[in-house]
């Protein structure tokens, strides 16, 4: 059990690309883990970790980590991933690269815990780079992140340069339907979907080095209407990379910057928690970057 006075809330290991999951009273946090050599100028990423708390202050890891060989298709890179939870099932998006379409990849692991152990859903990449020629990149099929509406059916949002979307089947496994394309000002990664109130919120990475933008919608199939900045570019960092956190009656923005003073950097990263507030008229405040993160929930 780890306790942390403040931010970064993991400094045991260099962590990247959070995604929360709340499961029975506790957060659950999964996250890349940064394995680059110090003063090394690239991104080294092996494998997921998993760690879970019930107050944001103690956070406990668990044992064993998901790493990218547990997909057959992969060819290293465990980039950013987000779990979600239907009808008594966790499903784990993940990135990876896929060598026989010489780019990036989605798949999708399963497990009857929120802790594992998973294994692929599939046995082959739910999307890969070939599906999407809209580009002429090989990881614009990044970051994925998924939402279930009010009404059961459930979405994935995903890309870099390209933002995109399809409906799931309710098996969480395939697509249901073609992929839609959606333009936001100065899309480049990172897409985050959560609702709060009447208004959906689509977050993302903007611009390079990267800064936190989000658009509101009166639905998860848009028309979006862009709202502008949230998060400015975090310390010692080039991405910004989000998950969005209601918790026990509070909201909670969940992110990683550089910060941690032996080597941190753009790429050996650490997430962070601070408070995200709304208006009366739903837009969200700019969010307060802090060394000292949130107090301890009760």
């Amino acid at each position: 059990m780890a306790d942390n006075p403040g931010n970064p809330i993991i400094t045991h290991k260099y962590t990247a690309d959070p995604a929360t999951l709340v499961y029975n009273d506790t957060v659950y946090l999964y996250a890349g883990h940064d394995e680059a050599p110090a003063r090394h100028n690239g991104y080294v990423l092996n494998e997921w970790l998993i760690f879970k708390s019930t107050d944001l202050k103690n956070w406990e890891e668990h044992p064993v980590p998901f790493r990218v060989e547990e997909f057959e298709w992969a060819a290293g890179s465990a980039w950013a991933a987000q779990t979600v939870e239907k009808n008594g099932k966790f499903y784990w998006y993940v990135t990876a690269y896929h060598e026989p379409t010489k780019g990036f990849g989605m798949g999708v692991a399963v497990s009857d815990s929120p802790t594992g152990p998973f294994k692929d859903a599939i046995g082959a990449p739910l999307v890969t780079n070939d599906m999407t020629t809209d580009v002429s990149i090989n990881w614009d099929d990044i970051d994925p992140t998924v939402f279930t509406d009010d009404d059961g059916q459930s979405y994935i949002f995903w890309g870099n340069t390209s933002l995109k979307w399809a409906k799931l089947k309710d098996n969480m496994i395939e697509l249901d339907g073609d992929i839609q394309y959606l333009k936001l000002p100065h899309f480049v990664e990172a897409p985050w979907v959560h609702k709060k109130g009447d208004w959906y919120y689509l977050t993302y990475s903007y611009k390079f080095p990267e800064k936190t933008a989000y658009a509101m919608s009166k639905s998860i199939t848009g028309p979006w209407e862009f709202k502008g900045i949230i998060n400015e570019v975090a310390g010692n960092c080039n991405t910004n990379h989000q998950a969005i956190l209601e918790y026990k009656g509070k909201d909670y923005f969940v992110y990683h910057n550089g910060s941690i003073p032996t080597d941190g950097g753009s790429f050996r990263r650490s997430v962070c928690i601070d408070y995200l507030y709304y208006n009366p008229d739903g837009t969200i405040k700019k969010i307060v970057m802090t060394s000292e993160g949130v107090e301890a929930v009760k």
